[in-house]
């Protein structure tokens, strides 16, 4: 790259190849020159846009959080809608395993990153925080609506969906039938919910 190129977004050309040196090979071996022959840029690029390597850790990870918790963040809204376990199985499968999977091998490997997220996001926002509180909210507010059991634990059952969206993503997220493992149990969590609410 000739000097004083700009390069489009270079933000997010370091973030894609910190995340695909976790998932092929781990977070131990992470350093700043790993990362930018990765993605193919100069080494001082990093630091000219990250005070250290922990502030590019910690960047990578806020981005993260935020787009896999994006990805479910509307759903309380769709209460009322569809049949809760499609509303839950769309927004579930929308997040990115990969990208989930390097987050949780990284704040595993570097657990002072959690702290770190949540001076930024706010507590009770890392890793899969975010997930479980919209799932959670949605859960209640279609309890309300009588589309949920009155007696159901909406907290444990969002407990129980992104546990299993953690395990899949840790263990076979390359697997093709990682996508039909997560609905099978979304299935199984909302097998007998109604599809509308009592009349």
């Amino acid at each position: 790259m000739p000097r004083g190129v700009a390069i489009p977004a270079l933000r997010q050309q370091l973030f894609a190849a910190v995340e695909r040196l976790i998932v092929e090979e781990g977070p131990s071996r992470l350093t700043g020159r790993a990362v930018t022959r990765e993605a193919g840029v100069a080494t001082g690029l990093l630091y000219a846009h990250f005070a250290n390597f922990e502030d590019f850790l910690t960047g990578f990870a806020v981005d993260r959080v935020f787009q896999i918790s994006g990805e479910v963040a509307g759903l309380p809204q769709r209460a009322g809608s569809g049949t809760v376990a499609d509303n839950l199985r769309q927004a579930v499968l929308a997040t990115p395993l990969g990208t989930l999977t390097a987050l949780t091998r990284l704040t595993a490997f570097r657990p002072e990153l959690t702290a770190n997220v949540e001076a930024v996001l706010g507590g009770g926002m890392s890793g899969l925080r975010g997930i479980e509180r919209a799932v959670a909210d949605y859960l209640a507010a279609e309890q309300t609506r009588g589309r949920v059991p009155a007696g159901a634990d909406t907290d444990a059952l969002a407990l129980a969906v992104v546990s299993v969206l953690h395990y899949v993503a840790l263990t076979s997220h390359t697997d093709p039938t990682a996508e039909h493992r997560i609905q099978q149990v979304i299935g199984a969590l909302t097998d007998g919910f109604p599809a509308a609410a009592p009349s």
